[in-house]
């Protein structure tokens, strides 16, 4: 697997050495934006930052782990979705993304998830259960499993670190005999 097409205009495609400085630069024009929601923004501070973190996932997936991808759109690096790690004896993981915030409003997450879902978690892995947990406050990232039809299964409180304050996070579940099931 190394492209998923989930629109004639937008895929899928496995994170690779390339795609280190469209992923800077993405990352950099939409920092304040990014910011709001995301912990790591301001550790990204040069190009081999965002090669790093790119060979981190390259060494995930060799450890099967998971995959992370480039959401591409028009040719352009649009945002990247992956999962954090696989649970394999529980057969579970958690999905994490991000988007540029001038490709929001497309439907481009949504779509992507669902691709990812279909092709991956569901598909080629087999597993039984995903979540997303988005801080409560992040309206469209939380609108992604709303729409997917992940049930929210609980509020964690001051769950993560934001710079200079806590944010809580609503955490979604969907298992795969949901999957497809509900619309």
């Amino acid at each position: 697997m190394e492209y998923i097409s989930f629109a004639a205009d937008a895929y899928l495609k496995v994170l690779d050495r390339s795609d280190a400085r469209a992923m800077y630069s993405l990352t950099n024009r939409n920092r304040s934006y990014l910011r709001q929601w995301l912990p790591w923004v301001d550790g990204v501070t040069c190009l081999e930052d965002s090669a790093r973190f790119i060979d981190i996932t390259i060494q995930q997936r060799h450890r099967q782990q998971g995959i992370h991808c480039g959401i591409w759109y028009k040719g352009e690096l649009a945002g990247v979705l992956g999962v954090h790690a696989i649970n394999w004896p529980n057969r579970r993981t958690a999905i994490g993304y991000w988007l540029g915030e001038e490709f929001q409003g497309r439907g481009l997450m949504t779509r992507a998830v669902a691709a990812y879902l279909d092709n991956l978690v569901f598909g080629r892995w087999q597993l039984n259960r995903v979540e997303i947990a988005a801080a409560t406050e992040n309206r469209k990232s939380r609108a992604i499993p709303e729409r997917l039809g992940f049930r929210l299964e609980g509020i964690l409180r001051c769950n993560e670190f934001l710079y200079d304050h806590y944010v809580d996070h609503a955490v979604y579940g969907l298992l795969a005999s949901e999957w497809r099931t509900n619309g």
